[in-house]
C-alpha cells in the first residue's frame, strides 16, 4: 500500500476529518508540512496554508516565508503569514525561544479557526508532526519526569488539532517527497543540538541504536502499549474516584481513613491534581492527614483549598459565596458567603453587642485559621448562658426555626469548636469576660 492510501486509510480510521471540512495547513516549508500538503492535495481536501514567520534566522526565515508563498500559488490555495518578534516576546515573559514560539504559534492558529462572520473558518488545523517526533517526545517527556499520560506521547487528535502523519517514520516522508520530486526548505537551526528536540534527535537516538538498531520502532510500539495501559489506568482511578469522591454542592469531601487506606500516591494525585495541585503537594495532602480541623493547604495554581474538616478532605469551590467551607484567616476583615457578608475586626474590651448579628468573643480563646461552614446534624456547642452543651438540632427546636430556616444557618468553627452560631447565639466558652483584652467582633449583614 502507497504511501498516500496509507494516509487517506488513517484519516477515515482515526476519524480526524472528512472531505466536506476546510482544513488549515501549518506549513513551514521544511520536508514533513510539504508532504502534508501534497498527500491533501492527492487526497483531494479542501486547505489552506498557514506560515509562521518567527525572524529568527535572518534571510533563512525570509527565504523560507516566500517559498511558501509560492507553494500556495502551485497549489491555487490562500496562504496567511504572520510575522512574530519572538525574541522579544521569550524576553518580556521570561521563557525559552522553543517556548515562545509555540505560544505564538497555536495562539495565532487559534484566532485563524475562531469563528468570523467575515471569513469562512477553516475547521481543523493540521500539523505535520511524525513518528520521529513522537518518539523524541516520549523521551523528554520521561527524563522531564511527566508520568504515564507523557509516555503516550503526541495525541493524534487534540481539540480542533488534527496530525494525520505520526504512523509515518522521517525515511517514508523523504521518500515521497523524493518519489513526488517535491521541493522543500532545510531549517540551519535544526542541525544544532542546543535545542532539547535536537539534542535528542541528533545525538541521544543515534547513540541509543548503537546498542539497539530498532530503538525507533521500539519506541513507537511502547507509545502504543503505553496508550493502552493508560486506558486501563483511566478506567481504575475513575472508578475509585467514584467511590471515594462525594460531590457536595460545589465542594468535593473525600474521607481522610478510606483514601489513606489506598497508600496510593497516584491515586492522590489524580484526585488533586484537577484544581491545580501539583505533584509535590501530595506530601502536603499525607501531612494534612494527620492533623487537626481546620488546617489546610492552598494550590498553588489557583484559589482552591484542601481543607482538613474531622474526617474528611474538602476541596473547595474558588468563589467563597458558593462554597460551604470557608477558611478565615487572622488577617481577613470581610468574607462573603452565601448569607451575606461577614466584617471582622479586634478591638479593645467593651460592653459587648447585644444583636444576634453581632458576635463578641474573648481573642486569647481562639486558635486561627477559623472555619466557617454549614451546620451538620451532629453539632453541638454551649450556648451562651448554659454550662452544659446543647446539639444545635435540639436548640433549633428551642429557637422555633423553620426547616427552611435551619437550611441557611452556618457556624464558626475554632479548633474544631463551635464559636458562633452565625446569627443566632455565641459559645459560652468564648464570652467575653473582666479579664478580657482583646475582643475579635464579626458583624453579619446581608
Amino acid at each position: 500500500m502507497s504511501l498516500s492510501e496509507r494516509f487517506k486509510n488513517i484519516v477515515i480510521k482515526s476519524n480526524l476529518f472528512s472531505a466536506k471540512d476546510k482544513l488549515l495547513l501549518a506549513v513551514s516549508g521544511g520536508v514533513d508540512s510539504i508532504v502534508l500538503c501534497e498527500l491533501c492535495k492527492q487526497a483531494g481536501y479542501d486547505f489552506i496554508m498557514a506560515h509562521c514567520n518567527f525572524q529568527l534566522r535572518g534571510e533563512e526565515s525570509e527565504r523560507d516565508e516566500q517559498f511558501v508563498r509560492k507553494l500556495g500559488t502551485k497549489y491555487d490555495v490562500e496562504v496567511m503569514v504572520k510575522k512574530f518578534d519572538t525574541e522579544k516576546y521569550a524576553t518580556k515573559n521570561k521563557i525559552s525561544i522553543q517556548e515562545a514560539a509555540r505560544e505564538l504559534r497555536y495562539s495565532w492558529f487559534n484566532e485563524l479557526l475562531t469563528p468570523d462572520s467575515r471569513l469562512p473558518t477553516p475547521d481543523f488545523l493540521l500539523t505535520a508532526h511524525h513518528a520521529d517526533d513522537n518518539n523524541e517526545t516520549l523521551l523528554m517527556n520521561f527524563f522531564r519526569g511527566t508520568g504515564l499520560h507523557g509516555l503516550t506521547g503526541i495525541p493524534v487528535s487534540a481539540g480542533y488539532i488534527r496530525r494525520p502523519l505520526l504512523s509515518f517514520s522521517k525515511e517514508e516522508l523523504i521518500a515521497f517527497a523524493k518519489e513526488n520530486k517535491l521541493e522543500f526548505v532545510e531549517d540551519s537551526s535544526n542541525q544544532s543540538s542546543k535545542y532539547t528536540r535536537n539534542f535528542f534527535r541528533n545525538e541521544i537516538i543515534p547513540a541509543i541504536s548503537k546498542a539497539y538498531p530498532q530503538v525507533k520502532e521500539n519506541l513507537q510500539d511502547n507509545i502504543n502499549r503505553f496508550k493502552e495501559i493508560e486506558k486501563l489506568y483511566r478506567f481504575s482511578v475513575g472508578e475509585l474516584k467514584k467511590k471515594v469522591c462525594k460531590q457536595k454542592g460545589n465542594e468535593v469531601h473525600v474521607p481522610v481513613k478510606q483514601l489513606m487506606a489506598f497508600n496510593n500516591r497516584a491515586l492522590i494525585y489524580e484526585i488533586i491534581s484537577p484544581f491545580g495541585f501539583q505533584e509535590k503537594q501530595v506530601d502536603e495532602l499525607i501531612k494534612l492527614a494527620g492533623s487537626e480541623s481546620g488546617k489546610y493547604i492552598q494550590s498553588p495554581e489557583g484559589p482552591y483549598r484542601i481543607i482538613k474538616h474531622r474526617h474528611w478532605f474538602i476541596i473547595c469551590s474558588p468563589s467563597p459565596a458558593e462554597s460551604e467551607n470557608i477558611i478565615i484567616e487572622k488577617e481577613d476583615k470581610e468574607i462573603l458567603f452565601s448569607e451575606g457578608k461577614l466584617r471582622i475586626e479586634v478591638t479593645s474590651n467593651q460592653q459587648p453587642a447585644t444583636s444576634n448579628h453581632i458576635a463578641c468573643l474573648d481573642l486569647k480563646e481562639i486558635a486561627f485559621p477559623l472555619l466557617l461552614r454549614k451546620w451538620k446534624t451532629g453539632d453541638y456547642f454551649y450556648p451562651l448562658g448554659m454550662k452544659k452543651k446543647k446539639k444545635l438540632s435540639r436548640f433549633f427546636i428551642d429557637q422555633k426555626l423553620s426547616k427552611m430556616e435551619k437550611e441557611k444557618v452556618w457556624v464558626i468553627e475554632s479548633a474544631n469548636r463551635i464559636i458562633w452560631v452565625v446569627g443566632h447565639r455565641i459559645d459560652e466558652r468564648y464570652k467575653v469576660a473582666e479579664k478580657t483584652k482583646q475582643v475579635l467582633q464579626f458583624s453579619l449583614s446581608s
